[in-house]
């Protein structure tokens, strides 16, 4: 990206920053929009790794004959290495499908312009008019193809925030990702890439896209409530979880806070209004673990709040939800997420149901994810830092398995099981 307009996104999240006095309960995205600045308040995030992702090269064959990536690969079946969680993205100067936000090109909206530059740093974009869509794609089809063979990535298409007759609301959305437009890239590359369609439930034709999703191959929906306008529990969702249950298709749903998008409600992503598909007989992957924030223990009434990760931990508990609730572990490593993770790794009888995903490209904003932090919580071998610091530089992807590889808690840590991830999406019809 070019450097005046990082030096512009230095100067709005610098002014932005001294707004903030408890930015540790931010969610990842709202982190995105204030910037590295924020960092400087003393929470987890760091810039002592560097603000920009260096976009090197990533077919480097000194970094994957490194000893600490043959030791990430050692005991996994490369074929079944999917990785469920990683976003398409593109600001729509193709012509050929993406969107984002016209309001997150101005200045003046410093939140958005700052998620706009750190996304596209993130996915190593050429920002040169007419080449932001299709750079993005090449980029993350390298870092795919230098990963051994039979590595793939789900691409997640992500549909409209709509009103409650389903009609599109531009306003409360900050991209869009057509299912058209993912179905597209993994027929273009199937030997790397798969695709999850995104149908809001609300959408008159919702029925009619998801058929339309599953005969062309798309291995999930993708949900993302808070920020799509779309309550889980409510009734209008029962016919989309009966065809999803009919036709064995996974719902990979965000659950947890999630506070920069705003017109919708944040309860929506309240773990425990995912009984209703569970009790559908739906197969849901609760993104993130519902690793953030506070929700109302719907159980037993709106008069405590406790954390989305106990919540989903209580779900996760039930003996009735143990052959449909699963999880992913997409974006744990991120500062304002990592506390969950020792409690990830102790719990040795959910690995069965947790599945491996990026975030991807939000692992290749710097100081996002704090390696330092890591290791002071003894999670990381310190001696891995550097090394991992510069896999990032070239592979994003690579990054986030390695590191997820090498995490430990009492020197144990994710069982393969969690990166053999194909399997699951395979059983669908």
């Amino acid at each position: 990206m070019h450097d005046d307009s990082w030096s512009v996104a230095s100067t709005v999240t610098l002014w932005h920053c001294r707004l903030m006095h408890n930015v540790r309960t931010m969610s990842r995205r709202h982190f995105l929009g204030l910037g590295a600045a924020s960092f400087l308040t003393g929470c987890d995030f760091t810039l002592r790794d560097g603000l920009k992702n260096a976009c090197e090269p990533p077919l480097s064959p000194t970094m994957s004959d490194h000893p600490l990536v043959l030791a990430a690969w050692r005991g996994l079946d490369a074929a079944k290495v999917w990785d469920v969680h990683c976003h398409a993205m593109g600001a729509g100067d193709s012509g050929s499908g993406p969107w984002m936000n016209p309001a997150m090109e101005h200045f003046w909206r410093p939140v958005l312009f700052a998620q706009r530059l750190f996304y596209l740093n993130a996915g190593c974009a050429d920002t040169t008019p007419g080449k932001i869509d299709l750079s993005v794609v090449e980029r993350v089809f390298e870092q795919s193809a230098a990963m051994p063979a039979g590595f793939k990535v789900i691409l997640l298409a992500f549909d409209w925030a709509r009103d409650a007759g389903g009609t599109p609301v531009k306003d409360h959305s900050n991209f869009r990702i057509p299912d058209e437009y993912a179905a597209k890239l993994a027929q273009r590359h199937p030997d790397r890439f798969e695709w999850a369609a995104s149908i809001h439930p609300y959408d008159p034709r919702a029925l009619d896209r998801l058929d339309a999703a599953a005969a062309g191959g798309a291995r999930a929906i993708k949900w993302l409530p808070s920020a799509q306008g779309i309550d889980p529990a409510s009734s209008r969702c029962d016919p989309f979880y009966a065809r999803l249950a009919a036709l064995r298709m996974p719902l990979i749903t965000h659950a947890g806070a999630e506070l920069a998008v705003t017109g919708h409600g944040e309860d929506f992503g309240n773990p425990l209004r995912l009984r209703r598909p569970l009790d559908a007989g739906v197969r849901v992957v609760v993104a993130h673990c519902a690793s953030l924030g506070k929700g109302w223990d719907l159980d037993h009434g709106e008069t405590t709040r406790l954390s989305n990760f106990e919540l989903f931990a209580r779900l996760m508990d039930e003996a009735r939800y143990r052959s449909n609730l699963f999880a992913d572990i997409s974006a744990i490593i991120q500062a304002n997420r990592m506390e969950v993770i020792p409690a990830l790794l102790a719990r040795r009888d959910w690995h069965d149901r947790l599945l491996n995903g990026s975030d991807y490209p939000l692992p290749g904003i710097v100081p996002l994810v704090n390696l330092w932090g890591l290791a002071e919580r003894k999670l990381l071998d310190p001696a891995l830092i550097r090394p991992l610091n510069a896999i990032r530089q070239h592979n994003v992807l690579l990054f986030d398995f390695v590191l997820k590889r090498a995490l430990a808690s009492n020197g144990a840590g994710f069982a393969h099981s969690v990166f053999e991830t194909a399997p699951f999406f395979k059983r669908t019809a």
